[in-house]
C-alpha cells in the first residue's frame, strides 16, 4: 500500500513539475527529487493543500501563488563577496592570471550564473575595478548576470541594498562602490552599467560564449546528476581556452579532469582545459524527420554550427520569419531583452522589444517592402534608472525565389559611445563659453589698462605738481630757515637785553631800597608802580597791596589829596616842587610830619616820583 501510495506521490510531483515548465516556463525536472519535493510541501503545508492536483488547481486560481512558490524553491542566499577566502584568492590568484593572458584593450567577460539579486554579479565589478582601475574597468569588462527568478533580477536591476547587507563590506569599499539613497544604497551608475541582467535557466537556454570567468556558486548543488552534466557540458562551451570556472564550497568536478584543471579545490576553482576534448554541447534539442544517421548527424552538425555562429555575434540578434514569427534570438539578446527560448516562434508583435524602446514592426514592414536595410541612430531605452543606446539595424533576408525570407534586427550598444559625443558636446559648450567669458575678460582688462594708462598719466601730471610744490616749499623752508636764524638773532639780541634790564631793574631795586626814605612811583593815571622798603616801613603798606592802585584812594596815614596840587604842579610845569609839609600818621598810629618832594619821572611823560620822610623834631603836639 505504501508503495503505491509513493507512486502516486511520484507522479502526482512531475505532474506538478510538468505544469510549471508548461505554464510559467520554469523547468525544474532537473532539480534532485529530494529537495525539491521537500520545498514544494512546503509550500502546500503553508497554503493548508495536502495534494499536488490540489495544489496545481490553486495556482491555476492564484497567479501570485507562483512568486511565492518559486521563492520557496529558488532559495536567493546571497551576499557581497559571500565566502571571503575564496573571494580573495579569486582576486590574488585567479584575477592577475586572467589579465596576464588579455591583451592591454581587450575586453574581459564575465558570467554570474544563478546571480539572484545580483550582489554575486556587483562583487566580480568591484573587484575588477580595483584590480584594473575603474576607467579602465569601464572600458573593458562587460559582466553578465543570470538567473530564472524574475523577481530577483528586478531587484538586481535596481541595485539598491540595505545598510546590514553591507555590513560586511569594508567601509572604504562601500564609500567608493555605493552612494546612500535615503535608507538604503545604490551601486554606483557607472559600473552598474557594464553589468546586465537577464532571465537564463542553465538546463534549457544557450550559454554566454567566449568567457573568460563564470562564476556559478551554490547552484549546480539543486540539481540531479543529469542535470548537471549537461550545465557542465554548457559551461565547458561558453569558457574561452583557460577560462576559469568558480563553484560553490558544496560543489566538484569529479568526472572532469580531461576538461578541467584544479586551479584550487580548497576554493572549487577550476580551468578549462586547452582543446575540445569531452562530449560536444547541444544548444538545443534536435527536431529532425527520421531519416538515415549519416544525414541526422549533419543535419544536427549544421544545426549546432548555426546556433554557434549566431551567439558567437558580438552584438544581440533577433530573426523574424516572412510571417512575423520569431525565428532566431541570440545568446546575447536573450540576456540583454529578457528573451528565452520559448519565445521562438512566437509573433514577434507580442514581445516588447517589438515596439520598446523604438517601433519595430513599421520598420520591418518598411524595410521588407522597400527591400533595403534601414538603420535607426542612438535609440534610447531605459531599464530602471540606466539608460542605454543602440543603433539599430533592420536587415531583410531575400530567399532563392526573390522573395522576403526574414528580417534580421541587430542592436549594437553605443552607450558608451553616445556617452562620450554628450561629454564632448558638454565639454565643448562649455570652452565656448570659456572662451567668450576669456574674451569678454580680456575685452574688459584692456579697458582697465587704457583706464590705468590714463590713471598713469594723471599721476605723472600730480607727480611733475607735487615736485613743482616741493621746490617751493624747499625754498619756503630756505625762507623760513632764514627768518628763524634771523628770529634766533634777534632772540639772543632780546636776551641780552633782556639780562640787561634784569640787572638794571636788580639795580634799581637795590637802590630803592637802599634809599631809608618812601619812594612811591606814579604812572600818568596816578597809580602806584612803585613802593619801596622805606615807604612800607613809614605807612604799613607791602608793595604787592599798592601795586597799580590810584594814589589818591588807597587808605594809609598819609592825606594824599592833600599831596594832588603839588603833584599836578610837578606835572604841569615839569619840575621838582618844593618840599611840602603834610601832617600824617605813621604806620604805627604814631603823628608825624611829612616832608614830601614831587619830581616828575624822566621817561616816563606824567609819571611822577614822590619822596616821603618823617620830618625830624616832630611830635604829636
Amino acid at each position: 500500500m505504501g508503495d503505491v501510495q509513493d507512486a502516486e506521490t511520484d507522479e502526482g510531483l512531475e505532474d506538478l513539475l510538468g505544469f510549471l515548465r508548461d505554464a510559467r516556463s520554469f523547468d525544474f525536472t532537473g532539480y534532485k527529487r529530494s529537495s525539491l519535493g521537500r520545498r514544494i510541501r512546503k509550500r502546500m503545508s503553508d497554503v493548508d493543500v495536502a495534494t499536488y492536483a490540489d495544489y496545481r488547481d490553486r495556482l491555476e486560481t492564484s497567479a501570485e501563488e507562483f512568486s511565492a512558490l518559486f521563492n520557496t524553491i529558488l532559495i536567493n542566499v546571497t551576499s557581497l563577496f559571500r565566502d571571503p577566502d575564496s573571494w580573495t584568492f579569486l582576486q590574488r590568484e585567479v584575477v592577475p592570471e586572467l589579465l596576464a593572458d588579455k591583451e592591454p584593450q581587450e575586453e574581459i567577460r564575465v558570467w554570474s550564473a544563478g546571480c539572484s539579486s545580483g550582489e554575486e554579479a556587483y562583487s566580480l565589478a568591484i573587484m575588477f575595478a580595483e584590480a584594473l582601475g575603474t576607467e579602465e574597468a569601464l572600458n573593458r569588462v562587460k559582466i553578465y548576470g543570470t538567473d530564472v527568478d524574475e523577481e530577483a533580477l528586478r531587484d538586481a536591476r535596481t541595485a539598491l541594498y540595505s545598510a546590514k547587507s553591507l555590513e560586511a563590506l569594508p567601509a572604504e569599499l562601500r564609500e567608493k562602490y555605493f552612494e546612500q539613497n535615503g535608507a538604503q544604497y545604490s551601486f554606483r551608475p557607472d559600473l552598474r552599467r557594464r553589468v546586465i541582467f537577464g532571465r537564463h535557466d542553465v538546463t534549457r537556454d544557450a550559454p554566454i560564449s567566449r568567457l573568460d570567468l563564470l562564476v556559478c556558486r551554490n547552484t549546480l548543488m539543486y540539481f540531479n546528476v543529469e542535470a548537471q552534466t549537461q550545465i557542465v557540458d554548457r559551461f565547458h562551451f561558453a569558457l574561452r581556452e583557460s577560462g576559469f570556472l568558480f563553484l560553490g564550497k558544496a560543489e566538484m568536478l569529479l568526472n572532469d579532469a580531461d576538461r578541467f584543471e584544479v586551479v584550487s579545490m580548497r576554493q572549487r576553482v577550476f580551468r578549462r582545459r586547452p582543446g575540445d576534448s569531452g562530449p560536444p554541447y547541444q544548444p538545443a534539442p534536435l527536431k529532425i524527420r527520421a531519416i538515415a544517421g549519416s544525414e541526422q548527424r549533419t543535419v544536427a552538425r549544421n544545426r549546432q554550427t548555426r546556433d554557434l555562429i549566431l551567439d558567437a555575434i558580438p552584438v544581440p540578434a533577433v530573426a523574424v520569419d516572412s510571417e512575423g514569427l520569431v525565428a532566431l534570438i541570440n545568446s546575447n539578446a536573450r540576456v540583454q531583452f529578457a528573451l528565452t527560448t520559448n519565445d521562438l516562434g512566437r509573433p514577434f508583435q507580442d514581445l516588447e522589444i517589438s515596439y520598446r524602446p523604438v517601433e519595430l514592426r513599421s520598420l520591418i514592414e518598411q524595410a521588407t517592402h522597400e527591400r533595403r536595410t534601414l538603420r535607426v541612430d542612438r535609440v534610447e531605452r531605459r531599464v530602471g534608472e540606466d539608460v542605454q543606446y543602440f543603433d539599430i539595424l533592420i536587415q531583410p533576408l531575400t530567399g532563392p525565389n526573390g522573395l522576403a525570407a526574414a528580417t534580421v534586427i541587430s542592436f549594437t550598444d553605443v552607450t558608451v559611445t553616445t556617452q562620450l559625443k554628450s561629454e564632448i558636446k558638454r565639454v565643448r559648450e562649455e570652452l565656448e563659453t570659456a572662451y567668450e567669458e576669456l574674451q569678454s575678460s580680456i575685452e574688459e582688462l584692456e579697458t582697465t589698462n587704457e583706464e590705468l594708462q590714463s590713471s598713469i598719466e594723471e599721476l605723472e601730471t600730480t607727480n611733475e605738481e607735487l615736485q613743482s610744490t616741493n621746490e617751493e616749499l624747499e625754498t619756503t623752508n630756505e625762507e623760513l630757515q632764514s627768518g628763524n636764524e634771523e628770529l634766533e638773532t634777534m632772540n639772543e639780541e632780546m636776551r641780552i637785553r633782556s639780562e640787561e634790564l634784569d640787572e638794571a631793574r636788580a639795580f634799581l631795586e637795590g637802590v630803592m631800597s637802599s634809599v631809608a626814605a618812601g619812594v612811591v612811583v606814579l604812572d600818568a593815571e596816578k597809580r602806584v608802580k612803585s613802593w619801596n622798603r622805606g615807604a612800607a616801613e613809614l605807612w604799613g603798606l607791602r608793595a604787592d597791596e599798592v601795586a597799580d592802585k590810584v594814589f589818591f584812594k588807597l587808605d594809609f596815614g598819609l592825606p594824599t589829596e592833600e599831596l594832588r596840587p603839588v603833584i599836578q604842579m610837578c606835572i604841569d610845569t615839569g619840575t621838582r616842587t618844593d618840599t611840602a609839609a603834610v601832617r600824617a600818621v605813621s604806620r604805627i598810629g604814631r603823628p608825624i610830619v611829612c616832608n614830601v618832594v614831587c619830581s616828575p619821572f624822566d621817561g616816563h611823560h606824567g609819571g611822577v616820583v614822590l619822596l616821603m620822610e618823617e620830618a625830624p623834631n616832630t611830635s604829636s603836639g
